[in-house]
């Protein structure tokens, strides 16, 4: 995923060809310095070995929050995530005696996973786990963050803060991939369609209501509008972005990622969201994308190339499988899968020269 992480010297890593890095490659990136090659306490508010727990009482908004790894004997294997599952950091090796200090900006809200409460509220505040197979903590600073570009996802299970592994949404795993100065506020809760998310009091209005001018919302609904008309799914999405733009926000479009379901070597209308009723909801969301003049991110077309090209036995890893997984599910992506659609997310917002753009890492 583009997920290199910003230096705290400034110096950003350089990105390849194709503007996108997969986990391995982050190992060990970030600014490090000798440092005394022994044990050093924990930060105040830590807890724990593998994985640390750190805890900070503080109100619901946006924090930068920086934190200092290694600094021990021994070299470390450190990955960061917050609050539900939110994975801030991948695998990031530090050298014995070296520290390597990162910066982030984090939503906190409660719940702070679903926001309909789907896995568990958690608790109030902000929570951080440090995991790893030797994770090294030296310093946490969290801090206000000065009025950060709010970047909303609005989506269903496949993009939302699962609480739980082996699920994953795409939400959870972009996270990453964002400097400080932005932030990603995810809002998507497990089986909603385009109708239950507007209604909902947690879902959609709770995310209109912290709209700041410029905020782009990222709209994904059409996986659970199995039954819905034509008519009222266009009618949902001209709702919902004449009332993110009456707040000055930026709403933008993205089509649903396929399913696994194959006919052959290629996916089914099913796959491809042409729902019960014959609407073929992502052609639905791209004409109304470009009646209303808005973005579209057309993650259906995206992901079924990347499904197709990996064949039915390969593309079986993006998702859950009974063999790895405990389950079986052509529908909700494994941290592996979600890491993938997340690319092509972000491969999307830079090929719009959205807002989010300037600051993917």
């Amino acid at each position: 995923m583009s997920m290199s992480l910003r230096r705290r010297s400034g110096h950003g890593a350089r990105l390849g060809a194709a503007g996108l890095l997969t986990f391995a490659a982050l190992a060990g990136t970030g600014a490090a310095h000798a440092d005394v090659a022994a044990p050093r306490a924990l930060p105040a508010g830590c807890s724990g070995t593998s994985p640390i727990t750190c805890h900070y009482a503080v109100a619901p908004g946006n924090y930068d929050v920086t934190v200092s790894l290694g600094g021990a004997a021994s070299a470390g294997q450190t990955e960061m995530w917050v609050e539900a599952r939110r994975l801030m950091l991948p695998a990031t090796r530090t050298a014995a005696g070296s520290v390597a200090t990162y910066s982030f900006t984090v939503n906190v809200r409660q719940p702070e996973g679903q926001p309909t409460g789907q896995g568990g509220t958690g608790n109030p505040g902000l929570n951080i786990r440090f995991t790893g197979s030797n994770p090294q903590v030296s310093a946490v600073s969290v801090k206000p963050a000065p009025q950060p570009l709010v970047a909303y996802l609005a989506g269903d299970s496949t993009v939302c803060d699962q609480p739980s592994a082996p699920y994953t949404g795409w939400g959870q795993v972009i996270t990453t991939a964002v400097r400080p100065g932005a932030v990603i506020a995810n809002y998507a809760d497990s089986g909603e369609s385009s109708g239950s998310f507007l209604s909902n009091a947690a879902l959609f209005p709770a995310l209109l209501s912290k709209i700041r001018a410029n905020d782009p919302v990222f709209i994904q609904l059409g996986h659970n509008d199995k039954q819905t008309s034509a008519s009222a799914y266009r009618n949902n999405l001209d709702t919902m972005i004449s009332r993110v733009r009456a707040k000055g926000g930026v709403p933008v479009l993205v089509t649903p990622p396929v399913r696994r379901l194959f006919d052959g070597n290629r996916l089914t209308p099913t796959a491809l969201h042409v729902n019960g009723v014959g609407v073929n909801l992502p052609a639905e969301m791209r004409a109304v994308g470009t009646a209303q003049r808005v973005p579209v991110i057309d993650l259906t077309a995206k992901s079924k190339a990347l499904v197709e090209s990996l064949g039915t036995s390969a593309s079986a890893q993006l998702f859950l499988r009974s063999s790895v997984d405990g389950v079986t599910d052509n529908t909700h992506f494994s941290q592996y899968g979600a890491t993938r659609i997340g690319e092509l997310l972000l491969q999307g917002i830079r090929e719009q020269r959205l807002s989010l753009a300037a600051y993917l890492r």
